[in-house]
């Protein structure tokens, strides 16, 4: 009876101090009924990388994941929530090793994980764009993991896909991912986590690249979320000079929530991050849910928040550089964005109007989007990929090890999906558009083996010329 009153009081615990999860209805995000804003940090250098947003913060521990060292996830979360904030973003991670103690950590200290389901391998590329049956069975092993984890605040279908003013094309590949993602999500009854997409700033796009994603007939294929990547408030500007003015005017009305996924310029000397007064003002915080600011750990560009003793393994207890630190804390603290409850908000806004083809924009209106074999999809629905048990100790000095080790164990947990999706190695199929998708890798390991055999040698060359 004391063993069974013991397990109960240890249940009712777990139960209280889970978060509620987030979700989006018109252009707006709540939890438990209340209006939901981001304040966030970006946190990217070679072997760890930060983003928190909606009072949030961009997270990457190890170019591989950053979930992983649960003693230093508990370190950073903390120094994260001295500061207010309530969410990380976090670009990439390993499906195959355990990330409960990191999860828990940021829920504990009351904060959301926003994760990319790509890696710089299976990403959608504008140069080369594609969306095939491996890169979907690659986001859904990630989705698979974590979609489990109530402090999950949302996905991202991609980040910067499209950077440059011709990258267009690209974009309906993004809007085809996306849809197969929702899909995916429902057909395996998984409850509704946001799905959104991460842009680039660039004026020849604005407003097409946010109106494509979110335009159409349905919800089903396109964003939940739109986060622009924006430097243009620097040093001494204002509201109207540092362009703010603009993204407002072409965000007023959007359908969908809209924040700064990457913001924070920096011209040397002490930062005072007056742009948050403006994004959570009463001129832009009723269109917009937050920012995520650039960044976490200080690098050779001076942009971080905090420094770690053990160099560029960015390991041990962060320490505040200030006063821009404290700088931070005392904005997030001043502002105090309008709110609504959730029962009280009734939203109209309808959906934009797809932009036709222009000189600056490559899309003509609703495309039609470029389709996987169905036989093979409902496949590898039938088989997703199960999360392998926490490791034996909560903390890894060499993440890298330990990450392999224990994908040595579970490798027969994705046999099922490795069958799938192995044999389309070879498959060129055209979608609906006329599109030609070639599958992204070419060799003859599963597809599976291949990500993992290429997972840190992109990742360490991404995160180098990030």
């Amino acid at each position: 009876m004391l063993l069974f009153a013991v397990l109960l009081a240890l249940f009712a615990a777990n139960i209280a101090s889970a978060l509620p999860t987030i979700s989006v209805k018109g252009a707006k995000f709540f939890a438990s009924g209340q209006q939901f804003y981001l304040k966030g940090m970006l946190f990217a250098p070679i072997f760890r990388w930060i983003l928190l947003i909606i009072i949030g913060v961009a997270y990457q521990g190890t170019p591989a994941d950053p979930l992983v060292d649960t003693n230093q996830c508990q370190l950073d979360a903390a120094s994260m929530q001295a500061i207010g904030t309530n969410s990380i973003r976090v670009y990439h991670v390993d499906p195959y090793v355990n990330h409960d103690g990191c999860m828990k950590a940021f829920s504990d200290a009351g904060i959301y994980v926003w994760l990319d389901l790509d890696t710089f391998n299976t990403t959608v590329v504008q140069t080369d764009q594609q969306w095939t049956l491996e890169q979907f069975a690659a986001f859904a092993l990630v989705m698979d993991v974590f979609q489990g984890y109530d402090n999950i605040g949302g996905f991202w279908i991609g980040n910067e896909v499209i950077n440059t003013a011709s990258g267009s094309p690209a974009a309906p590949y993004v809007k085809a991912a996306t849809a197969d993602m929702k899909s995916y999500m429902a057909a395996k009854k998984y409850r509704t986590i946001p799905i959104g997409y991460s842009a680039a700033d660039i004026a020849e796009l604005r407003p097409m690249l946010q109106n494509y994603l979110a335009c159409g007939d349905t919800q089903d294929q396109s964003i939940d979320f739109f986060g622009l990547n924006s430097y243009e408030w620097c040093g001494d500007a204002t509201y109207a000079t540092s362009g703010y003015s603009n993204l407002q005017a072409m965000a007023e009305g959007y359908s969908i929530p809209i924040f700064f996924s990457e913001t924070g310029c920096n011209v040397g000397g002490e930062r005072t991050f007056q742009d948050q007064t403006a994004i959570f003002g009463s001129g832009m915080a009723g269109t917009w849910s937050g920012s995520i600011i650039y960044e976490w750990v200080q690098e050779t560009n001076d942009y971080g928040l905090v420094t770690y003793p053990g160099g560029g393994i960015y390991t041990g207890a962060p320490t505040p550089i200030q006063p821009d630190y404290n700088n931070l804390q005392t904005v997030w603290k001043s502002v105090d964005p309008p709110a609504v409850q959730e029962a009280d908000y009734s939203p109209s806004l309808v959906a934009p109007a797809c932009p036709s083809a222009s000189a600056g924009w490559a899309v003509n209106g609703n495309v039609p989007l470029p389709t996987l074999g169905s036989g093979s999809w409902n496949n590898i629905v039938a088989s997703s990929f199960s999360p392998p048990p926490p490791a034996t100790t909560t903390s890894s000095s060499n993440p890298i090890s330990s990450s392999t080790s224990l994908a040595s164990k579970y490798t027969s947990t994705s046999a099922a999906l490795n069958s799938v999706v192995s044999p389309l190695s070879a498959e060129v199929s055209t979608g609906s558009s006329g599109m030609i998708r070639t599958p992204l890798l070419h060799s003859t390991l599963p597809p599976s083996l291949e990500l993992r055999s290429l997972y840190l040698p992109l990742c360490i060359f991404g995160a180098i010329v990030h």
